[in-house]
């Protein structure tokens, strides 16, 4: 009650205080802004119904996605077919590939030593000739002349020695009688010695015309070898595969001699240079079996043996090449020079071997692991329908098969190189 009585003081005295503003003169009135409450969020009432058919909702899509999943792979496991290879017993041949000009073994430059005009023509392209038989003649009557004024020098030379002999023969007389003389007093001292000395340059006078008749020998045997040149020669027994001259051309010998004729010695017998690179050709080795074809005969492959590893280094555009010559038997004369040749050269090869392709060793099925470590060789074999890996070692490899030198693995297993999906009929290539 004292508390009541308190709190109705309390209100006499506000009321005391707010009365005498009764009294003021009234003003008009002025709404004032009061700042609203935050609003707060609404709370949502969900009953126990609505979320279990909200969990349940979730529940069954995550299922069926799970079982679509599933039923995908093993449709797509079930799907596959696997292409197979078997594995066999061969050679496997590891070869360098090359390409080259067919070339005879032996070709010789025929040219002309003289100057002249070309007088005469007897051989022409693929005319067979024998050695020493005449191709060519340049004009001779040039070459004629000097060697007919070398014969009238040598004549006159050997005339003069004659006659100088004759000479020599009387001044020896000519002494014998001073001599006699000269034991009698019947001649001066100075009159033999006179006859002395004409009998001494008589003497001297031959071995003059004797050099000098050598000296004009060598200058016939000049002119005659010059003239000898007039008529173009084959120094070989073979066939003409080139000719570079005509009938009334003038040929100019001087600092280089003209070539006229390509002979080649003998065309059962050619041989293929071969350009290999630097990197093949430190396994090539003479006595490495060859094989080539030409355009020429696409479906004929030639045989042949390298007999020659040349050291020099052909450079074109910074590429190395060394040349390789193969030899090869042309009895049927069916290779001609200068036919382009793709050869085949046979560095290693092993025969009876098991191999297998290569597609086998870069095959992995998909979705599958590696049953082996990495780095080491292995193939899937095709046993009960389903691919099973086995580990191999692999030895001699030529680009096609490989040799399994060790491993599960016999003549006639299925291995396992590709695979093909049934649905999207097409075949999935070996992964790398």
């Amino acid at each position: 009650m004292a508390e009541r009585g308190r709190r109705k003081v309390r209100v006499n005295v506000i009321d005391e205080q707010i009365s005498p503003a009764a009294n003021r003169p009234k003003t008009p009135s002025k709404p004032v802004p009061f700042p609203a409450p935050p609003a707060t969020p609404a709370k949502i009432h969900t009953s126990p119904l609505k979320k279990y058919w909200l969990i349940a909702g979730l529940s069954s899509l995550v299922v069926a996605a799970i079982a679509a999943t599933t039923w995908w792979a093993l449709g797509e496991r079930g799907g596959i077919h696997y292409v197979t290879a078997q594995v066999a017993q061969g050679a496997v041949t590891r070869t360098v590939t090359a390409t080259g000009t067919v070339n005879p073994e032996l070709t010789i430059i025929v040219g002309a030593a003289v100057s002249g005009v070309i007088q005469e023509l007897s051989c022409d392209y693929n005319t067979q000739v024998k050695k020493g038989q005449v191709c060519a003649r340049i004009d001779p009557r040039p070459y004629q002349s000097v060697v007919d004024q070398n014969k009238a020098e040598l004549a006159v030379a050997k005339a003069q020695l004659e006659k100088d002999k004759a000479n020599e023969a009387y001044t020896k007389l000519a002494l014998g009688r001073y001599a006699n003389l000269i034991k009698t007093n019947a001649v001066s001292e100075d009159v033999f010695e006179n006859a002395r000395n004409a009998h001494d340059q008589a003497v001297a006078q031959i071995t003059f015309d004797e050099a000098t008749i050598q000296l004009r020998q060598a200058s016939l045997d000049a002119a005659q070898v010059n003239l000898d040149y007039a008529s173009i020669v084959s120094p070989v027994d073979g066939t003409v595969v080139s000719r570079n001259v005509t009938m009334g051309q003038t040929v100019a010998s001087s600092f280089q001699t003209p070539t006229l004729f390509l002979i080649a010695t003998d065309l059962a017998k050619m041989e293929v240079d071969a350009n290999v690179s630097e990197s093949d050709v430190g396994g090539i080795k003479p006595g490495n079996k060859a094989t080539f074809t030409v355009d020429a005969y696409a479906k004929r492959t030639f045989e042949g043996t390298v007999t020659q590893v040349r050291h020099s280094p052909q450079t074109v555009q910074n590429v190395v090449t060394y040349d390789i010559v193969i030899s090869v038997d042309n009895s049927d004369l069916a290779l001609m020079p200068g036919l382009t040749a793709a050869s085949r050269i046979v560095v290693d090869q092993r025969d009876g071997v098991t191999r297998v392709p290569n597609q086998a060793l870069r095959y992995v099925p998909r979705n599958l692991p590696r049953a082996t470590p990495s780095g080491q060789a292995q193939v899937w074999v095709l046993r009960e329908g389903q691919p099973v890996a086995v580990a191999v070692v692999t030895g001699l490899d030529d680009d096609s098969f490989t040799e399994i030198v060790s491993g599960n693995l016999k003549p006639g297993d299925l291995v396992v190189t590709a695979e093909q999906l049934a649905a999207a009929n097409k075949t999935v290539a070996p992964r790398l």
